[in-house]
């Protein structure tokens, strides 16, 4: 299955629209022109799950695009799955929505044709700076429920070394008549009765809203490139921890009837999560430890014994992970936040001051138990202070627009700084009682001795004592 990367905007433009010069607007180039016919069957749920974020699957023919094509969002863009043309949905291509589709039946909900002329502008060596499409397009509903709908576009998509729209370009269609188009996609406009959540006037009901919803999207966009064989766990489990942050701080202004038992199940999936990130985590942090040596005192296979032994964790999560993700529970979640997205589950009239207050709370909880562990040194009380640092942090990200801005920017920064030293903290402690059951291991094997895990296990104890150091600092500096 091939993949790239798409990066294109479009604009609107009427029928009587015409396109200008695209010659003159950079020098050195010159203009490729070719017109083509493009057919586009659409397939989604009946609930238009896969549009609600921004993920298009379809099957084009066309002169030179026939194939099976999925588009999911991307930093940059959107990246385009291409799977070659065949009657039915490609396996690869499903597999990869099953999360966005909530494991739902799919089928074809619109064709789209498009008659695209198109223009690539080439400079020097052939390589495309970038094409412009001017698009007519005719849409039909597959169940024939609505007339077909019809409207003319042009697309620019960006050449692989172009990092954006050239100014004169886009000088040059504004000037023509042209503007940035309201749809993101064909589909968003041939299927109009999809729209965005609607918004609320009550700027604290808002604020959580907002803040939720950026949570839930992570854990989508995280869910299908997990399912693509990347690697995006460390931005799913942060987003699950906030999100389930956020239901324990600001829980008693949710309805918790409509909450149920979905922190614990984001509970269970950050942990999932957390298996496979922390070996990964614990791996890279070794092999640059053992980096950091002196040839000399690196003595025997360490850096290939502490990377088995990881691996022989890591990969059994990893396949715990992707079994998880293809069960009942773990859909049903989705489900649940899925539903969130348009429906948050308020409770009553939720005021700017109570956001203020349950903030507020979080970080005294927070404050407390850092002072505890300061106090009694154990690891296990810095471990919760550590927890509840985050807590107190994603309090803070959440109620910053409901309250003054400088205040709350301190705060998020003040927790942040805590909770990254109090990482570093966790980490040496973790990483110390790993070599130390690994030297164990290692000693009674031929050719192995102690004496590198004997020094890394007093590096990492020394980096633990320094970060130490640090929170003490960081909270009398406060």
């Amino acid at each position: 299955m091939k993949d790239q990367l798409e990066r294109e905007s479009k604009w609107e433009v009427d029928q009587v629209f015409t396109l200008p010069v695209l010659g003159d607007f950079m020098p050195d180039s010159r203009v490729e022109e070719t017109s083509v016919e493009l057919t586009s069957t659409y397939f989604d749920t009946a609930e238009r799950d896969l549009l609600a974020h921004n993920v298009t699957l379809r099957r084009r023919e066309g002169e030179d695009e026939s194939g099976w094509q999925l588009k999911v969002p991307h930093a940059r863009g959107r990246v385009e799955l291409l799977a070659p043309l065949s009657e039915n949905l490609p396996d690869e291509l499903t597999a990869v929505v099953t999360g966005v589709s909530l494991g739902k039946q799919l089928h074809a909900v619109t064709q789209i044709r498009t008659l695209r002329n198109r223009h690539r502008i080439l400079g020097p060596g052939d390589e495309l700076i970038v094409e412009i499409d001017d698009d007519t397009v005719r849409a039909t509903p597959a169940d024939e429920s609505a007339d077909t709908l019809a409207w003319r576009e042009v697309e620019v998509e960006l050449g692989p070394h172009t990092d954006e729209v050239p100014a004169a370009l886009v000088d040059s269609l504004t000037e023509a008549g042209a503007h940035t188009s309201e749809y993101p996609s064909k589909l968003s406009r041939a299927l109009p009765e999809w729209s965005e959540p609607a918004g609320t006037d009550r700027a604290a009901q808002r604020a959580i809203r907002d803040y939720m919803t950026t949570q839930i999207d992570l854990i989508f966009t995280g869910d299908v490139e997990l399912r693509r064989g990347r690697d995006p766990i460390h931005d799913t489990r942060v987003a699950a921890r906030r999100l389930r942050s956020t239901l324990r701080v600001f829980g008693k202004l949710l309805d918790r009837t409509a909450v149920g038992d979905v922190e614990n199940e984001l509970k269970w999936f950050a942990g999932l999560l957390g298996e496979v990130r922390d070996c990964h985590v614990q791996r890279r942090r070794l092999a640059d430890r053992i980096k950091e040596l002196p040839p000399q005192l690196v003595l025997g296979p360490v850096a290939a014994r502490i990377e088995a032994t990881l691996l022989e964790r890591q990969l059994p999560g990893r396949d715990a992970l992707a079994e998880a993700m293809d069960t009942p529970r773990y859909l049903q979640l989705l489900a649940t936040l899925q539903a969130w997205r348009s429906a948050p589950p308020f409770g009553a009239r939720i005021r700017r001051r109570d956001l203020v207050k349950r903030a507020h709370k979080a970080a005294l909880k927070a404050d407390r138990r850092l002072t505890t562990a300061l106090q009694n040194q154990r690891a296990e009380s810095f471990h919760r202070a550590r927890k509840a640092a985050k807590r107190a942090r994603y309090a803070a990200e959440l109620h910053k627009p409901v309250r003054k801005s400088g205040r709350a920017k301190s705060k998020i920064a003040y927790y942040k700084s805590l909770q990254r030293v109090l990482g570093d903290y966790n980490d040496g402690r973790v990483s110390s009682e790993f070599l130390w059951r690994t030297a164990v291991s290692a000693g009674t094997e031929p050719r192995e001795n102690g004496f590198t895990y004997g020094l890394l296990y007093a590096n990492e104890m020394h980096a633990a004592d320094r970060a130490r150091e640090r929170v003490a600092a960081i909270a009398a500096a406060r």
